[in-house]
């Protein structure tokens, strides 16, 4: 069985995704940590953002391992460094490298075969996994996910100032949109999950209705 739960950045794709593993056992696959951790191994070495293919060449010399939601960098757990505002402002640049891209999507199909996975993302249910068993497209406002995305980083005692986290989602959604490969983008038969105003319980029981079969498709 595989669940593909793609979304913008903040939807709270990633949180609702790793509780309905545990409630059905699955394995978790966050595959934007994927790319956030080779984006952290970038910024760590002084890579040039604009030179893809150094990108692509540190991609080649990386190894990125999820174990039981945690997530190592050439053997060392960066869990909690690939989730600084430095990493949020050039993931999406890492992200829309066509290379990059295809070995990331093709290690992520090794990581779901044979196997009963839930995989979040932006491009899950239309490129990686596009058989999936079920797909959901996990969204909110920008307002409501600045604000998610604020209290975040607050609690980690960041410095951060609200106006600018919400451009920088604004700007994100674009990068991500437009992007000519895999851009981030609802699949035709996903079912739409808007979390404005909704615990995460909620959003996780509407989505376990209808992997149940308890909601109207």
């Amino acid at each position: 069985m595989n669940i593909a739960i793609d979304g913008p950045a903040g939807a709270g794709k990633s949180t609702v995704a790793k509780i309905l593993a545990k409630k059905l056992n699955y394995n978790y696959i966050d595959t934007g940590a994927m790319y956030r951790a080779l984006t952290l191994k970038a910024i760590q070495e002084g890579v040039d953002f604009n030179n893809t293919n150094s990108l692509v060449s540190l991609l080649e010399t990386t190894k990125i391992e999820i174990i039981h939601e945690t997530v190592f960098l050439d053997g060392k757990d960066v869990t909690s460094e690939i989730r600084t505002p430095e990493v949020d402002q050039k993931v999406s640049i890492t992200a829309a490298v066509p290379e990059i891209r295809k070995e990331m999507v093709n290690l992520q199909r090794r990581m779901a075969k044979n196997t009963n996975v839930i995989m979040d993302g932006r491009d899950i249910g239309t490129v990686v996994l596009p058989d999936a068993n079920f797909k959901f497209f996990v969204t909110a406002s920008e307002e409501e996910r600045a604000k998610r995305r604020f209290k975040e980083l607050t609690d980690k005692n960041y410095e951060v100032d609200y106006e600018y986290i919400l451009k920088e989602i604004s700007k994100r959604d674009k990068l991500d949109t437009k992007r000519k490969v895999s851009p981030l983008k609802q699949a035709d038969d996903a079912i739409i999950i808007n979390t404005n105003n909704k615990t995460i319980e909620e959003v996780v029981q509407e989505i376990l209705s209808y992997i149940k079969g308890e909601a109207i498709m």
